[in-house]
């Protein structure tokens, strides 16, 4: 009897160690545990992440990883491409460091990963070493970020998003509409400081695009959306009556706010753009 049980049981112990210590990725996220590193070895497991944007997440960690992030392209065009990783506010357990050939340089601390602040760095600055601190209870420990490739251009950008707390010209406005992570048209309807930004909460009436869900439906049968939009604090934004045109970026899962024109405002420039024939793309304003 006792062992018919241990054989059932067997697959699931196999399934549960699997899990732990093999990786489970679709070449763009990792998740592992440092509770399947035997305490004789030395290697240094490798990870190889090849999207433009994913997540890492490494539970318990013990000894060290090596995290190779590369697009999955031969274009020359990658070798200038920047990394921004932001930690989770719960990371903890490890030093990050940049890997170039055997050479190590400080990137996080244990201690400043809480703070959740974007880091960046060149691709070419090499890979991300993952040293596990020696604690006497890892139970609690786990490092993870989220990451994104940018193109060093928007490097400082993506670093601080927030946009510039002055309007945006008349070329930059219809550039945006087109650009731009969303476009959405709708209303202020709260304001709130949030730590070094605020949190713009708005109504949408029409979703023109957005890159990923940053704005959730009202239900199938109402055409609405509800979302937050960050900007920073200094900028004074308030909330008021009256529809906007709102256009940004979205950087790690969070919308950013760039140009903000009144939606009659935009209506007037677009159609002047329209019959001079200088429109950089086509926007259904009925």
């Amino acid at each position: 009897m006792l062992s018919l049980m241990l054989a059932s049981f067997l697959p699931l112990l196999l399934l549960c160690r699997i899990s732990l210590c093999q990786y489970s990725s679709d070449q763009c996220s990792w998740k592992g545990s440092g509770l399947t590193h035997e305490g004789h070895t030395r290697d240094v497991e490798q990870v190889y992440l090849r999207c433009s944007q994913g997540s890492l997440e490494w539970l318990y960690p013990t000894g060290a990883i090596i995290v190779n992030l590369r697009p999955n392209t031969l274009s020359p065009a990658a070798a200038r491409l920047s990394v921004c990783i932001k930690p989770s506010k719960d990371s903890t357990g490890t030093n990050i460091y940049l890997d170039r050939n055997g050479k190590l340089r400080l990137l996080l601390r244990e201690q400043d990963q809480a703070e959740g602040k974007v880091h960046c760095f060149s691709i070419r600055e090499g890979a991300l070493f993952i040293e596990a601190v020696p604690h006497t209870d890892i139970s609690r420990r786990i490092t993870a970020f989220q990451y994104e490739l940018v193109s060093d251009r928007l490097r400082a950008e993506a670093q601080s998003p927030g946009a510039p707390c002055q309007p945006c010209s008349d070329a930059e406005m219809l550039l945006a509409v087109c650009t731009n992570d969303f476009v959405a048209r709708g209303t202020i309807k709260t304001v709130g400081p949030e730590e070094d930004h605020a949190s713009v909460s708005v109504e949408i009436s029409r979703l023109y695009r957005q890159k990923t869900h940053v704005f959730v439906s009202g239900g199938v049968r109402v055409r609405s959306w509800t979302g937050n939009i960050k900007m920073p604090l200094q900028c004074g934004v308030k909330s008021g009556e009256g529809e906007f045109l709102f256009t940004g970026t979205v950087r790690f899962g969070e919308a950013w706010m760039g140009c903000a024109p009144r939606y009659k405002d935009f209506l007037r420039l677009y159609h002047e753009a329209q019959l001079q024939g200088t429109n950089p793309c086509h926007v259904e304003t009925d």
